[in-house]
């Protein structure tokens, strides 16, 4: 009996070891060498400086940006410790309230705009963390932007063609546009 437990706690020392220490340092190694940018957060850097991650979204309201989908995580928005969606169903109160305040907005920062608001601006994203909106999306936006900055419209459109990313791998999902992405680039046309 105790030689089985010498041999069990050998093997589980052995196996702490090997799971525990070798092969996460030996992941991490690879992703450093072959996906430097992917393991160290997908970080945008503008004059030295983190602005975000091209992959968790973030909060915009100044009609002077583009505004990304509602995020619906706890504490505050697009917080990536607490990714979630709302889980609300279509006939839930809350779900309606929230999409109401989201149009009322849309509206209040862009009175004349009388195009159909696309859904993904006043729904919640899945995980509550998207950082990309559609094309559509983006096209809705666009004279209120132009407007604030004092461009014109096919200036920010060629702008947020720049900024479109395809499908993945090419068949996979919609053409999508990042919100942070298109928001610097704008910053730097001024």
């Amino acid at each position: 009996m105790l030689r089985q437990f010498k041999i069990a706690l050998i093997f589980l020392v052995i196996f702490m070891v090997i799971i525990g220490i070798i092969y996460p340092l030996f992941i991490a190694g690879i992703a450093q060498v072959f996906f430097r940018h992917q393991a160290n957060g997908s970080l945008i850097e503008t004059s030295g400086n983190s602005t975000g991650s091209e992959l968790i979204g973030q909060p915009f309201s100044d009609p002077k940006y583009f505004w990304g989908r509602l995020s619906a995580t706890e504490s505050f928005p697009y917080n990536a410790a607490a990714s979630s969606g709302s889980n609300y169903g279509p006939s839930n109160p809350a779900l309606q309230v929230a999409v109401q305040a989201r149009i009322d907005a849309l509206k209040a920062a862009d009175p004349t705009n009388n195009q159909p608001i696309p859904v993904d601006l006043v729904t919640f994203s899945a995980s509550g963390l998207d950082p990309d909106i559609s094309i559509a999306a983006a096209d809705y936006q666009i004279p209120r932007v132009a407007r604030s900055r004092g461009l014109t419209e096919a200036q920010v459109r060629k702008l947020v063609s720049k900024c479109t990313e395809g499908r993945q791998l090419g068949i996979f999902g919609e053409p999508r546009v990042n919100v942070l992405k298109l928001n610097l680039a704008l910053d730097v046309l001024r």
